[in-house]
């Protein structure tokens, strides 16, 4: 059997990091089983669903390193919902409900009075044709539920009934069908909800695997049951906890609160984005992982805490810092070249800089002051007006090689007394025009002399 797994956003909006995860749990888990990975868009919702956000998610998988090997709408596949429907009335499963929003309220009212729990009493199956044409002359339209299979004989008398399956992430699991109502799966004007497409997709698209975020978990007692009235044997079902902000906030697409495309607009790395999506909340240690093959080998579903996993999105900076510090000029020097930044110093300048950055496009910043010296001329006492004066003609002549800075600063010391910042800080601000950043060991030699001597001051 080959392993497939599935990621199902409904694209109403940009996804986020806490998207991203479960995402990034299923391409994982592909990648380690030599599996495929489907991308299916759960757009029943046509009001909502928007074309350009379907677009949008694929943008953001691909920039996270994510390439699908099918991608599939629910809005093109209705006909294939419709069989199903028919076969679930066939087999007496899917019944016809006419009650209002209104009225479903006030049932769940009066049985949480009567210290019921406040689940659909099935009263729709009790209902007569005189009652059913009554409804139908007064306009209203039925949606329709799936019965759970939770009685014995008489579906009005429900008892414990549990569903069981060995989680992927949680370990044994049981969902009680008796604790639920029968759950609506066609809408009064004939749309479908979650349900129904997302079991009947999975057995057509023969996936094996679902994992998905823990907020699930009751659902899938449900769809068990569905797949079973369906003929199919359901998925291995893994169930992930959720992200949330450091203050316990939930994360949503309609906010856009941390959207992928908002963290790549920031700057951030998407392999800080992966590394984070997929290790906070776990057993590992949250550490930049440089490639999604590394990530996929300390990737392990069953390390995930059931508890929900808090994070600081100041953690992605941490983590992006340390991938800039560690990129080799091979990975960054097409991204430098789009950032005006070639030629035959480039690799030098970006081994010098990188360990300096927050984020690759702050390169260009030391590239200009690199070729052009600083932005606004610093600003000097006399003293040290006269140090640097006195520095600048002790400069070695050419040819430069790797250790002009240190000739040039034994030269200075020997000749004004002067060592540590009293020397250092005026010669950085008058190179660079700024208080801290690469080793001027390293910008010296890619200066070069006659560059130096031009930011004499």
């Amino acid at each position: 059997m080959t392993v497939t797994v599935r990621f199902a956003p409904s694209p109403t909006g940009r996804i986020h990091i806490g998207n991203a995860r479960t995402a990034l749990f299923n391409w994982l888990f592909a990648m380690k089983n030599k599996g495929r990975f489907i991308q299916r868009f759960d757009d029943t919702d046509i009001a909502r669903s928007k074309q350009e956000f379907s677009d949008a998610i694929l943008y953001d998988l691909h920039w996270l390193g994510i390439f699908p090997d099918a991608t599939e709408y629910q809005s093109r596949r209705f006909d294939v919902y419709d069989a199903a429907v028919e076969r679930l009335k066939a087999a007496g499963v899917l019944y016809a409900c006419y009650e209002t929003p209104e009225e479903l309220d006030l049932r769940r009212k009066v049985r949480r009075t009567r210290g019921l729990p406040p689940v659909y009493g099935r009263e729709a199956l009790t209902l007569t044709q005189e009652q059913v044409a009554e409804y139908h002359a007064d306009g209203r339209r039925p949606h329709w539920r799936f019965l759970l299979p939770n009685f014995a004989g008489d579906p009005q008398q429900p008892e414990r009934t549990e569903i069981h399956w060995d989680d992927l992430v949680r370990g044994e699991e049981t969902v009680d069908l008796a604790s639920l109502s029968d759950p609506v799966l066609v809408r009064e004007d004939g749309t479908y909800l979650y349900t129904l497409p997302s079991v009947v997709d999975d057995i057509e698209m023969g996936v094996s695997h679902v994992i998905r975020g823990d907020d699930h978990v009751t659902n899938t007692g449900v769809q068990i049951a569905l797949f079973q009235a369906l003929g199919a044997a359901p998925p291995v079902f893994g169930h992930h906890n959720l992200l949330t902000t450091a203050s316990g906030e939930g994360l949503s697409k309609r906010s856009g609160a941390l959207s992928i495309e908002s963290l790549r607009e920031d700057g951030i790395e998407p392999m800080a984005v992966a590394s984070l999506a997929v290790l906070v909340g776990t057993s590992e240690n949250v550490a930049a992982v440089t490639t999604m093959s590394e990530l996929a080998e300390r990737f392990d579903p069953a390390a995930t805490s059931k508890s929900a996993a808090k994070f600081d999105p100041d953690e992605l900076f941490v983590l992006n810092r340390t991938l800039l510090h560690h990129m080799p000029f091979a990975e960054a020097r097409d991204r430098l070249i789009v950032l005006g930044i070639s030629g035959d110093r480039a690799e030098a300048f970006w081994l010098a800089v990188r360990g300096n950055l927050d984020k690759l496009a702050d390169a260009p910043k030391w590239w200009r002051v690199l070729r052009e010296g600083p932005g606004e001329a610093p600003e000097f006492s006399d003293d040290d007006l006269g140090f640097l004066r006195q520095a600048f003609d002790l400069l070695p002549e050419e040819p430069w090689g790797a250790t002009v800075w240190r000739e040039w600063t034994d030269r200075i010391k020997e000749a004004t007394g002067r060592k540590g910042k009293a020397l250092f800080m005026p010669l950085r601000l008058a190179l660079t025009g700024l208080p801290s950043g690469p080793e001027l060991a390293d910008l010296l030699p890619l200066m070069g002399r006659e560059g130096t001597l031009a930011r004499r001051p």
